[in-house]
């Protein structure tokens, strides 16, 4: 199935798996001796077991994102400085090395290592990147799994989406901690990863044009939207419903709910224009830092936890 384009306010987004979830049988929970009170006291321990654990998880990842991102546009600096240097090395003053044979050959030759070498890395941090978003997705579809069991009666019971009402497992929504719902619980982990999801199909358009980016007297190289960057990406992107596989080919960025209606990287770039790029970057466009920090502290206080 082709998977639908993401944005920061779209609520679409959703698990791969949810079509497969099960739901309780109600049946053999209206013939269960258990009544509803009994049930909800099964359940609340086993619910607050399992936010306790998906919830660090969720802040963690959010630390191990971000930390990827910003070793990522240090990397990104690091191949556009070399980049400048190569592009302007006919106007650059070598002084008393200006003599020596080959001086500019070699010296472009060097900075060319040198951003390979960044390239590598950059390319490091954004599979990091996507590993994080994929584990952050697994760990918002197992928010609301929760396995309930007695010696007289056992169930599995699975959430099927933010949107649901007083669906089975749910005990008329009754509050899971203090204040808030199961449902609610998953609605604002769905808000983290909807946010991060579609900043980093934007940040793969930059990495594109980072690793594009070559003193063409030196080397050449051509990438295109719909190459895999590293062995594997494509599943990854699928799994993100990043990937659309009518088109063979990721979707296209979004700024701030506003698609980038056609990808074309560009061959030949100024210092102006690769500084946009890195405080592109460096902004998080299409995340609300604050807001996501808010949820983190609001569900930590809510479980009596301190996230680190």
């Amino acid at each position: 199935m082709p998977a639908a384009a993401l944005s920061p306010n779209d609520s679409e987004i959703s698990s791969p798996s949810q079509g497969v979830r099960s739901k309780v049988d109600v049946q053999a929970r209206e013939n269960s001796p258990l009544n509803t009170s009994m049930e909800a006291r099964l359940w609340r321990p086993a619910a607050q077991r399992n936010l306790r654990n998906q919830w660090p998880k969720v802040n963690f990842l959010v630390r191990d994102w971000r930390a990827a991102a910003a070793s990522a546009r240090s990397h990104a600096t690091d191949i556009v400085n070399s980049y400048l240097s190569q592009v302007y090395m006919n106007g650059k003053d070598f002084g008393v090395l200006s003599d020596m044979p080959d001086i500019q050959k070699k010296a472009r030759l060097k900075l060319l290592r040198q951003q390979e070498l960044c390239k590598g890395k950059l390319l490091s941090s954004y599979r990091d990147m996507v590993t994080a978003s994929v584990t952050m997705l697994e760990a918002c579809n197992s928010m609301g799994r929760i396995s309930v069991g007695t010696s007289l009666y056992q169930s599995t019971e699975f959430a099927s989406s933010p949107q649901r009402n007083n669906e089975v497992g749910d005990f008329n929504q009754i509050p899971v901690f203090r204040f808030y719902t199961m449902p609610f619980f998953e609605e604002v982990c769905w808000e983290i990863v909807r946010m991060f999801i579609s900043e980093l199909i934007l940040k793969r358009l930059l990495v594109l044009e980072f690793l594009g980016l070559y003193d063409e007297k030196v080397a050449t190289t051509e990438l295109k939207w719909s190459d895999e960057l590293y062995n594997g990406e494509f599943h990854d992107l699928r799994t993100l419903s990043l990937y659309s596989d009518d088109d063979h080919e990721p979707l296209s960025p979004h700024i701030r709910s506003k698609s980038c209606s056609s990808i074309v990287l560009g061959k030949h770039k100024d210092s102006t224009t690769l500084q946009v790029y890195l405080v592109t970057w460096l902004k998080d466009v299409n995340i609300d830092n604050r807001r996501v920090d808010e949820i983190l502290t609001m569900v930590a206080n809510e479980m009596h936890i301190n996230f680190p």
